[in-house]
């Protein structure tokens, strides 16, 4: 495997504060890495600077490009694509059209949108069920499969998913993280930032525990899932 993001020495600031404090971490293609810790650790922020929609120090590459020198538009075009937590859907907009918004760093012409489309709505049967509905009308599950379905028709090779779980049933919370892992099958390596940590380390190759800013602990995500200090904090468990 080929090192696909590597971040170093991360440093977002909102005026005096720093949100984010010296973050390194680094994901291999193919790969699904999560980074889970608590409300207000920074893992949005982290998010947000390597997709350049929050200034940032530090050095973020992609791919082996140093992505300091393009914006958000350049890095969606190179393949890296952000499924916000809020899930940022056009509610006035059907299914479909908002799908269709997903693929318009590429669209050529119509006849590859559809086939674009209908591989989507093969992956996700409800929204092809709902593709005539305001994306407005639809339940929290359908709303991020449809998050997830449009960033997929912007054929990323990386996805950063921010808090796809958050607020979701424990049945549904279920069906989207069995979507998140099939998402290999494209070819689609995943950064996942996740309070569900325990979902998240079982779905994730490797995990980054980020605390008040930093990286606190590291390591397989099979191993995490049964560290002591992780349970103690993460998992709902005791140190042993």
């Amino acid at each position: 495997m080929s090192t696909l993001l590597a971040v170093e020495d991360l440093h977002v600031a909102y005026g005096k504060v720093e949100a984010v404090s010296g973050v390194s971490l680094e994901m291999q293609t193919g790969q699904i890495v999560t980074v889970i810790g608590p409300n207000g650790a920074g893992k949005t922020t982290m998010l947000a600077a390597i997709m350049g929609l929050l200034p940032s120090t530090g050095t973020v590459r992609y791919d082996g490009a140093d992505m300091r020198r393009f914006g958000t538009e350049e890095r969606v075009r190179r393949g890296i694509c952000l499924v916000p937590e809020s899930r940022e859907l056009f509610t006035e907009m059907t299914v479909a059209d908002n799908l269709i918004l997903g693929a318009y760093t590429h669209w050529t012409n119509r006849k590859s949108l559809d086939a674009e489309l209908d591989q989507v709505y093969a992956r996700f049967p409800r929204l092809a069920e709902r593709r005539t509905q305001l994306a407005g009308t639809l339940s929290g599950g359908e709303r991020q499969m449809l998050a997830l379905g449009r960033a997929l028709m912007a054929k990323p090779r990386l996805l950063l998913l921010d808090e796809p779980s958050l607020g979701l049933a424990p049945l549904i919370v279920r069906e989207i993280f069995r979507i998140v892992m099939s998402l290999r099958e494209l070819g689609v390596s995943i950064l996942l930032v996740e309070q569900n940590a325990r979902a998240a380390l079982e779905t994730a190759d490797y995990g980054y525990v980020l605390e008040t800013g930093s990286i606190v602990h590291s390591g397989p995500a099979s191993g995490l899932i049964h560290d002591p200090k992780v349970i103690a904090s993460y998992l709902g468990g005791k140190v042993e």
